[in-house]
């Protein structure tokens, strides 16, 4: 169905049309593949230990590069989106993770690893996670939030799919061949699914202003580039705050004399649950707008934490785990539609890719603060409270942002 030059109220027809559902399930597939990038080195940490020769810690400063390398580069994929059209990004997305994992498979010495990773691998999967979820908001106006809400579910159906492929791959064929195979399947899945992503919206519609109810009653540019800085902060904290269960879920369960085995079921469960929530909370952002789906998300995240200071049994622990997972899925989708209200389409791509970069940088400094704090302490308890404070932090904004944003002021709070 081609793009009608015809405009229904500013709305081109496709907006919510099928070629909009379409083009969402050629964006989670992306998304989902492109988001190896995260994972392949989580599975085979051991191996490369062995095989480099070196401590946990300098083969985990891999995972710290590429998660740096994502943070910078989702804001840049993001202009590029907003300048040309998502096919620009995700293309070389696409080139730099296949390029980034073949030459990491011929790595001579973790630097050399660690640094295509951080330059190339990511970078590359950044493109497919921030600029994709901006992209498919604008495609949508009555299902945004669900819209939103599936797309960004791709990051963690590759954290739920990725390590199922990777570990035995790797068992059996060695990390080095694991990686060069998926360096080829990227591209050859990838790039074949930017043909359903060629249309760009119309011109007069990427570059119309934000909703007139969104408009602030001070200036315009302080308040947008104060909001764009509370968006920024609340993803930082909240993921901060998400990190703990999600990285040291393991470690944890084998302090408490469970096993790691025990650990990886949790986070797989928590991944899965984790999708649930994100559809959820999608639907509940259509009926309600997203800052109070956003509030009501990391309220119950922030509870659920408390919990594990009561589940010290197995039971208690998967239960608590399948409940942290239903519960904090919702927050970081309702950032992307925050920022869709208030800003003009044109800015999507830089100014979701800046904040959902935010969250990556969230969950590096989150794993490593809850680390840090273990070894300060000898247990998680503590670390557990920190990640609670920071969320507390992330409430705050959502009420500030509840309070302060004019859509909300007139329309939920009359």
């Amino acid at each position: 169905m081609p793009i009608s030059g015809a405009v229904r109220a500013g709305v081109p027809s496709d907006i919510d049309g099928p070629y909009a559902w379409l083009r969402l399930l050629a964006s989670v597939l992306i998304s989902t593949i492109g988001g190896v990038g995260m994972w392949s080195i989580t599975v085979v940490l051991p191996t490369l230990q062995a095989d480099f020769g070196v401590n946990r810690a300098d083969v985990s400063l891999a995972y710290t590069a590429v998660m740096a390398g994502a943070v910078l580069g989702g804001p840049v994929m993001g202009r590029l989106s907003d300048k040309f059209g998502i096919v620009a990004p995700v293309g070389i997305g696409c080139a730099m993770l296949a390029l980034g994992l073949a030459l990491a498979s011929q790595a001579a010495a973790i630097w050399q690893f660690a640094v295509i990773h951080g330059l190339l691998i990511g970078i590359g999967t950044s493109a497919s996670f921030g600029p994709v979820i901006a992209d498919i908001s604008l495609w949508f106006e009555r299902r945004r939030g669900i819209a939103v809400a599936i797309c960004s579910s791709g990051s963690y159906l590759a954290g739920t799919v990725w390590p199922l492929v990777i570990l035995p791959l790797a068992q059996s064929a060695g990390w080095r061949h694991t990686y060069l195979g998926i360096a080829v399947f990227c591209l050859g899945s990838m790039l074949p699914l930017l043909l359903a992503l060629r249309r760009r919206l119309p011109l007069e519609y990427r570059m119309r202003a934000r909703p007139a109810d969104a408009a602030p009653a001070e200036s315009p540019g302080a308040a947008m580039n104060r909001l764009q800085l509370l968006l920024v902060l609340a993803g930082t904290s909240c993921c901060i705050a998400m990190a703990m269960p999600q990285v040291h879920i393991a470690a944890y369960c084998s302090d408490l004399g469970y096993g790691p085995a025990h650990g990886a079921q949790m986070l797989s469960l928590m991944f899965g649950t984790g999708i649930i929530s994100r559809l959820g909370f999608g639907w509940v952002a259509d009926r309600i707008g997203p800052a109070p789906a956003w509030l009501i998300s990391s309220s119950l995240q922030a509870a659920s934490l408390l919990g594990y200071f009561a589940a010290n049994g197995l039971t208690s622990l998967y239960v608590v785990t399948a409940i942290f997972g239903f519960v904090q899925g919702g927050i970081v989708p309702t950032y992307a539609l925050i920022v869709r209200e208030n800003y003009p389409p044109s800015e999507a791509g830089s100014r979701v890719g800046l904040v959902l970069s935010s969250t990556l940088a969230g969950m590096a400094i989150g794993g490593w603060m809850s680390g840090a704090i273990f070894d300060a302490t000898l247990s998680y308890r503590a670390a557990f409270l920190n990640g609670f404070a920071w969320n507390l932090l992330n409430m705050g904004i959502a009420i500030c942002i509840l309070l302060r944003l004019p859509q909300y002021r007139a329309t939920r709070f009359a």
